[in-house]
């Protein structure tokens, strides 16, 4: 249709209605043709009763991915139509158990004769189409409970939006947003630490002078983030991935992956081979974020913050 052509792939969803609705039309008129008193919405109900007998409706709704409400209507509506009764004698009374009553497993007889002309005439259909729509929609149903269509409209949201970022190094101008945004995440969930005015209010001194850097992220040319490498006294550990806070009104645009790739790939141009930080476990999506950049937990150093409870490194020579 000239419609869908115009709207593209947007109309995915009207389009496969509108398929439906034909198909649907269709399905009514030839139970009429047979002779078989059956609405459409109610053949996959029908068939399980038919194929496999008795059944409660949380069974039928698993069998054939409707909600239980959706198959309790059908049931109701079937029930007044004759095809369907309780099962009053099941020893088990919470079961609710349903099966075909004598007129609709007379249906069940009379339908397969209908049921070969309908699969051969689709058959039909598919000897002359291009492409098998049965094969594929088993296909769609299959990506798509790996991967919701939501997820993935989600995830080229934030390819999109992140190409719109950009990442730069600190500049003076810039230590308002660099304290005010660390204190908003740490004043949410924890309170202000010692460790944290020295660091927020004195980024010159404490972090650049010392041999650090900080980075920014910049979306439509606004600070929306930012995250420090801080060189450490340690022999071990030569710096560290400290500071980093993300405006609440810019996440989602993978604006931390992007910082702690930033530090992770400045610590490797400084020659570090390894990178810790220290965080809290109930910041679960930073948590994700540190494990998806490659870090791993460890345990055993003298931390200056109450809140820290747990610790983590990343080996920058496996990763170079």
């Amino acid at each position: 249709m000239n419609f869908f052509s115009k709207t593209g792939k947007m109309a995915l969803g009207s389009r496969l209605r509108l398929l439906t609705a034909k198909i649907t039309d269709d399905a009514a008129q030839i139970y009429a043709l047979y002779q078989v008193e059956l609405s459409p919405k109610w053949f996959p109900v029908f068939y399980i009763l038919s194929e496999e007998g008795e059944k409660t409706i949380t069974e039928i709704a698993q069998a054939i991915g409707h909600s239980q409400p959706s198959v309790s209507k059908i049931i109701k509506e079937m029930t007044v139509a004759g095809l369907v009764k309780e099962n009053l004698e099941s020893p088990d009374k919470r079961r609710n158990s349903v099966l075909l009553t004598q007129k609709g497993k007379e249906l069940s007889e009379k339908i397969k004769v209908q049921y070969l002309d309908v699969d051969a005439a689709i058959e039909n259909i598919i000897s002359e189409a291009t492409h098998n729509l049965w094969e594929a929609m088993a296909e769609w149903e299959f990506l798509l409970e790996q991967k919701s269509l939501l997820r993935r409209v989600q995830e080229q949201k934030k390819m999109r939006e992140s190409k719109e970022v950009q990442i730069v190094e600190y500049e003076a101008h810039h230590q308002s947003k660099f304290k005010s945004l660390n204190e908003e995440w740490i004043s949410t969930y924890f309170e202000m630490e010692e460790a944290d005015y020295k660091a927020l209010d004195n980024p010159k001194e404490y972090i650049l002078d010392r041999g650090g850097k900080i980075f920014v992220a910049l979306y439509k040319n606004e600070p929306v983030g930012v995250c420090a490498l801080i060189k450490m006294n340690d022999p071990t550990y030569a710096y560290e991935l400290a500071k980093m806070a993300v405006s609440p009104k810019a996440q989602g645009k993978n604006i931390g992956w992007l910082l702690g790739q930033a530090v992770i790939n400045a610590a490797k141009e400084l020659g570090s081979s390894k990178l810790y930080l220290e965080s809290n476990t109930i910041l679960k999506p930073a948590i994700n974020l540190y494990h998806k950049l490659g870090f791993q937990k460890i345990a055993g150093r003298i931390t200056p913050y109450k809140r820290c409870n747990i610790q983590m490194e990343v080996d920058l020579n496996a990763s170079r």
